[in-house]
């Protein structure tokens, strides 16, 4: 069952960056098309070289430079997230077939932990409508240690 709805998913993937390429008169090529399926095979929240890294070992002449412009790519038409986690460094997930999610960050280690929590969405929207506010988007990033630094410290 899921086989085929993650099946669905990667096609209203597809046919959305086709769209969105097909619109501002952008090629698909067959290093672009190895990227963005390195990219959303690998999940979690990656790094350029991160994505490159892996990508070369399919095929190392792809440059650095166009894994940057994929991933700008991607974030542009709303199929990925580019998220900095205070580190100066940009990092990318996957936006489409995903719940929302909020992100616990170590400053130690740079360990990124996902969480999902009802209570905090809802109170979200409490304080918005308190305020008059009408949030499109939202993001939460809390910083600290994790565990294991506690434990070093």
């Amino acid at each position: 069952m899921t086989h085929d709805h993650e099946h669905e998913g990667e096609e209203h993937r597809q046919a959305l960056l086709d769209k969105y390429m097909t619109e501002r008169g952008l090629k698909t090529t067959r290093q672009r098309t190895l990227i963005m399926e390195t990219f959303f095979q690998s999940g979690g929240h990656q790094s350029v070289e991160e994505v490159w890294a892996r990508v070369r070992k399919t095929d190392t002449r792809v440059s650095v430079a166009t894994v940057y412009r994929t991933m700008k790519l991607l974030a542009e038409s709303g199929l990925a997230h580019a998220r900095d986690f205070g580190d100066g460094q940009t990092r990318y997930e996957a936006a489409l077939g995903r719940h929302h999610h909020d992100h616990l960050i170590c400053t130690n280690c740079k360990k990124i932990i996902e969480f999902e929590n009802d209570r905090i969405e809802a109170l979200q929207d409490v304080v918005a409508r308190r305020h008059g506010f009408k949030v499109n988007s939202h993001k939460m990033e809390l910083y600290g240690l994790c565990r294991d630094c506690q434990r070093l410290s």
